[in-house]
């Protein structure tokens, strides 16, 4: 297995100020339907796979998992949404998306039909939307939790890089114990795996404070609406796009005795020109 990644500390917390609390900025880059505070849309981890193929100037591949994942053909769909924000963000890179629905729960054998896909697509980057379907089938939440480690470790494990998107946002659920655990569970398999995570959960409680009718985001049976649906691929992208800016640690410089030489430390600087901006 990979060398796991080494996440981001998190944000610091607003300060008080007289006579009122500061708000923390929104994120420029995103829409201005879609801006939140950086806090409340991502955490950070390394993206060794997605790192290689810019280093190697080759497409990146790119799996999308999940109950919006479906429908690849239809030019609103999530998966086109996702494939260009992504180009957007990555200039001059040819992306490729490749999107599978995944019916059913994780805590009930959905991993395993993740494995089969993946093993199928050999992707350089599963983006997987987790935990709606089991929570909303109120699963035994430790077994949810050991079925998504397992299944985290063994994408890992065959050096893919995994982003996870935290279950959505719903104002019905919203002092659900239950449905609160379920979205913690994830975040908490994303920090201890060291994968970049989407606070799906968290973006959208924020937005559907706005006073804009364009504020809510889901629709029917707990699937996205449009407006949902594009917040959620520039949101990934977001977090994708600045995962690949966390730098490799130094290279310990080698001892001259054994080598004869020694090595300068690693600058952590891709020799790709395919940098993702940082807008």
């Amino acid at each position: 297995m990979p060398a796991r990644a080494e996440t981001l500390p998190a944000a610091p917390a607003p300060t008080m100020s007289a006579p009122a609390q500061t708000a923390e900025a929104l994120d420029q880059s995103l829409s201005p339907e879609c801006r939140v505070p950086g806090s409340k849309l991502y955490t950070l981890a390394k993206l060794k796979a997605v790192k290689a193929a810019l280093k190697e100037k080759r497409p990146v591949r790119v799996l999308s998992i999940g109950s919006s994942s479906a429908g690849l053909g239809a030019a609103s769909s999530y998966p086109v949404k996702l494939e260009n924000a992504l180009e957007s963000a990555l200039p001059d890179v040819q992306i490729d998306v490749e999107a599978r629905s995944l019916p059913g729960e994780v805590a009930s054998g959905a991993g395993e039909r993740l494995r089969t896909i993946v093993a199928e697509v050999e992707p350089d980057l599963v983006v997987w939307q987790v935990g709606t379907n089991d929570a909303l089938a109120r699963v035994d939440i430790d077994s949810f939790a050991e079925a998504l480690d397992e299944s985290v470790k063994w994408v890992m494990s065959h050096d893919i890089d995994i982003v996870l998107i935290d279950p959505v946002f719903t104002a019905s659920l919203a002092e659900d114990d239950y449905y609160n655990r379920m979205v913690r569970t994830v975040q908490e398999v994303a920090r201890r795996e060291a994968v970049p995570l989407v606070h799906r959960y968290a973006a959208m409680r924020y937005l559907s404070t706005r006073s804009t009718d364009e504020a809510h985001m889901l629709g029917r049976r707990f699937r996205l609406n449009d407006l949902g649906l594009r917040c959620m691929a520039e949101h990934a992208t977001r977090a994708i796009t600045l995962s690949l800016l966390q730098s490799d640690p130094a290279k310990p410089e080698a001892d001259p005795d054994r080598t004869g030489t020694a090595t300068r430390p690693a600058t952590g600087r891709e020799s790709s020109d395919a940098v993702p901006r940082g807008n």
